[in-house]
This record gives C-alpha cells, sequence and structure tokens, in this order.
C-alpha cells in the first residue's frame, strides 16, 4: 500500500511542478487556433493567399510540408506581408497545422 501512496504522492506532485505555461494556448480535450508569426512590413495591395498544410495521427506518424515555402509557391507570392498559422488537435489523435503567408 505504501507503494501505490507514494506513487499518486509523486505523480500529483510532478503534475504540479510542470505547470501550464506553454508557447501558445493548447487544450488538453481540444485545440482550435489561429496564431501570427510575423509581419514583414511590406505595404501590399491586393494580398494573395498561400497555404500549406501538415496532419498528425495519434502523436505517431506526422506527413505533409507546411513551410512557408510551400505556402508560398502554393499561391504564387514573390513578396510577403505577413504569416499566419492554424492549428487544429482533437484529443491528440488528429491534428491539422496549417501555414497561411499573404503577399503579392
Amino acid at each position: 500500500m505504501k507503494k501505490v501512496t507514494w506513487f499518486v504522492s509523486l505523480a500529483v506532485t510532478l503534475f504540479f511542478l510542470t505547470g501550464c505555461a506553454t508557447s501558445m494556448p493548447i487544450g488538453s480535450l481540444y485545440t482550435e487556433l489561429k496564431l501570427p508569426v510575423t509581419a514583414t512590413g511590406e505595404s501590399v495591395k491586393g494580398p494573395k493567399v498561400g497555404t500549406a498544410e501538415c496532419m498528425s495521427v495519434l502523436g505517431l506518424v506526422a506527413t505533409g510540408d507546411a513551410s512557408v515555402a510551400a505556402a508560398m509557391r502554393n499561391g504564387g507570392i514573390t513578396k510577403v506581408s505577413h504569416i499566419d498559422w492554424e492549428a487544429k488537435n482533437i484529443l491528440g489523435i488528429i491534428g491539422n497545422y496549417k501555414v497561411v503567408v499573404y503577399g503579392q
């Protein structure tokens, strides 16, 4: 019984010591967010939009090209105005990550 109590105490202590601060908001059950990545200061009229995506399954397999270069290529963009990032994750089972590039 002492081993079980010791293990539970250790688990609870580690849970509280890890904290919940992350570089982005994360939901334990569901995450859907849009975040800015960068802005260049380019003043672009009539911006084009290019996207690039990757996905993750069970946190075991991840595939895709969500690079800025791929998004620029997909949108026919040569001058970048700003870049956003989108993420959707359900229970860590299915994750979809997208880079959105705006420019000319």
